[in-house]
């Protein structure tokens, strides 16, 4: 099957990948664009999770205020501070910064959520899940997928990336993790909102 000229360019500049590569991703796939794409962020994941492991210590402070009622301070790091004075990561880390400020996480990841809070929403998932008269065999599925939507909103990286419903924002800092060929770490944040105390 043919693919066109416009989703090899497109799919180059949405991955970073040569076109040759693109070309390739995009026959492999039957001209597919998202099975395409979709290939490529596994391929790309993989890549990303080795980089994983690498130190960062350079990176940037950056802060967004909405309309005088919404402020957010973010600390995003990188391994250099070549890249961290580049006008991409300076963008990518605004675009975190912007996903707070609309998105209210609570979490940079699941590894932050307490025990206690954790327990708490397992339970309660459960008891839920018993007085439906859910199958027994089934509860525990059950209940692993609630506890998980339940936190999918209060966990930064497992939202959805607010500029792409298909990403979550882990994938979106995966993504950027291959675009700068460092690894970029989401170290802390603080998300002020007028009138309300978190």
């Amino acid at each position: 099957m043919g693919v066109s000229i416009d989703d090899i360019r497109k799919l180059k500049e949405l991955t970073g990948i040569g076109l040759t590569d693109a070309k390739a991703a995009l026959v492999g796939a039957d001209g597919d664009f998202d099975k395409a794409l979709e290939v490529l962020r596994k391929k790309g994941v993989t890549k990303a999770e080795k980089k994983g492991d690498r130190e960062a210590r350079e990176g940037l402070v950056d802060g967004y205020i909405h309309g005088g009622r919404i402020g957010v301070v973010v600390e995003v790091n990188c391994e250099t501070d070549f890249v961290a004075r580049t006008d991409g990561f300076k963008s990518f880390v605004h675009e975190i910064a912007l996903q707070i400020a609309s998105m209210s996480p609570q979490y940079i990841n699941e590894s932050e959520i307490p025990a206690e809070e954790m327990a708490r929403v397992r339970a309660e998932a459960e008891e839920r899940a018993k007085n439906e008269g859910k199958p027994a065999a089934m509860l525990e599925k059950i209940v692993d997928g609630q506890v998980k939507k339940h936190f999918a909103e209060k966990v930064l990286m497992s939202q959805e990336y607010i500029k792409n419903d298909k990403q979550t924002v882990e994938d979106f800092v995966k993504e950027n993790i291959s675009k700068t060929g460092e690894n970029l770490i989401i170290r802390q944040f603080k998300r002020i909102e007028l009138g309300v105390n978190e």
